[in-house]
């Protein structure tokens, strides 16, 4: 019988503590009333998963425009969670670190798969390096890849890693070869209630995956743009249309090429910017991203932007003539500097705003 979100697991522990469905309202409501801020957010969650309604409020992250709020069902994040349970395995009892914030989907999700699941959850403040008790052994985690970053020296006892929220870089994946858990990298966004497809990365327990595969009951296929569509009738009614492009492998497989809204047509060339940064990445240390700029004879030019560089543009630009993996296309027109990107709530690079801020200096 499929668990609903009305019920806590028997199983379920917060910080080594059993609580039922009443004990736990009243934990929301320490939170709130003495928590730090952090805890009051993640009351605030818990006191509206456990009243009656059978909805929830939920603010996108705002990654492609302004931050919006959405209805969720709870229901399908109860099914969003069994999803992730099977996919990885996770049986009544096995632990749980959560170290995301509870403002957005995946910090929410974590106690959501927790309470249905009967997972053990130990939820720490949720900073960019995030303190736990790094000899415990856990059997499941999420992180952004900046708090993974942080921490890479201390995961090896944490058996499954999903990392989300923005891109992997390519030095992190390097350093995650080297560590003893299993990674993924994961797709979704808040309407399709976190991720609906992981791929794994390499590290010593793990294999490198090119593609993203689809956890249970949802597919995929591309619209007219080679966009994702996305299938997933248990999360959400209706199919959603994205603005990624994609290859597509099968109904339940793709490989990811970048964000329709971000490609650049220079000279009636495609160029996918992710694609490029890529390859740029083990030249340029600090965070940088690369967009389209108007362009007379070209209709879009290529440029680079890169945030508080120890080196002159000038530097920068001779670099990357040198790697041999670009296409002549693939090297930025011009290079600009900024002293700090515009992010979303969630730390994610708003690239029209860089431009717009770039241009104006």
């Amino acid at each position: 019988m499929t668990p609903t979100y009305d019920k806590v697991h028997n199983r379920f522990k917060f910080n080594g503590l059993h609580f039922s469905h009443e004990d736990l309202k009243e934990v929301a409501y320490s939170l709130i009333k003495e928590g730090k801020a952090y805890e009051k957010v993640t009351g605030d969650f818990l006191i509206d998963w456990l009243n009656n309604k059978d909805f929830l409020i939920v603010t996108t992250s705002g990654s492609t425009g302004y931050p919006k709020q959405i209805k969720l069902k709870k229901q399908a994040m109860v099914n969003s969670a069994i999803a992730t349970g099977n996919f990885f395995g996770l049986e009544p009892g096995d632990k749980a670190l959560h170290c995301l914030p509870s403002h957005f989907i995946a910090g929410k999700m974590m106690f959501v798969r927790a309470l249905v699941l009967g997972l053990e959850i130990d939820f720490v403040e949720p900073a960019a390096q995030p303190i736990f008790d790094y000899d415990k052994t856990y059997d499941f985690c999420a992180m952004i890849p900046l708090q993974l970053k942080h921490t890479i020296k201390y995961i090896d006892n944490i058996k499954n890693i999903i990392v989300g929220g923005s891109k992997v870089t390519k030095p992190l994946i390097e350093k995650i070869k080297g560590c003893s858990s299993k990674f993924y990298e994961t797709y979704g966004m808040t309407e399709t209630v976190t991720h609906v497809a992981v791929r794994s990365l390499e590290s010593k327990s793990g294999k490198k995956e090119p593609y993203f595969s689809a956890l249970q009951n949802i597919n995929f296929e591309q619209d007219d743009r080679n966009c994702l569509v996305i299938h997933a009738p248990k999360l959400v009614k209706e199919s959603l249309v994205t603005n990624d492009l994609v290859e597509l492998i099968s109904e339940t497989s793709f490989k990811l090429l970048g964000r329709f809204d971000n490609v650049v047509n220079s000279g009636g060339v495609k160029l996918f910017p992710e694609q490029i940064e890529d390859k740029i990445q083990p030249i340029i240390k600090q965070r940088f991203i690369l967009v389209g700029v108007e362009d007379a004879t070209l209709g879009e030019q290529l440029v680079l932007i890169v945030e508080q560089p120890k080196e002159t543009a000038e530097e920068i630009l001779s670099a990357i003539k040198t790697l041999k993996t670009l296409d002549k296309f693939e090297v930025p027109k011009k290079v600009y500097t900024i002293e700090s990107f515009p992010e979303t709530n969630n730390k994610k690079i708003q690239r029209k705003k860089a431009l717009k801020l770039v241009l104006k200096a």
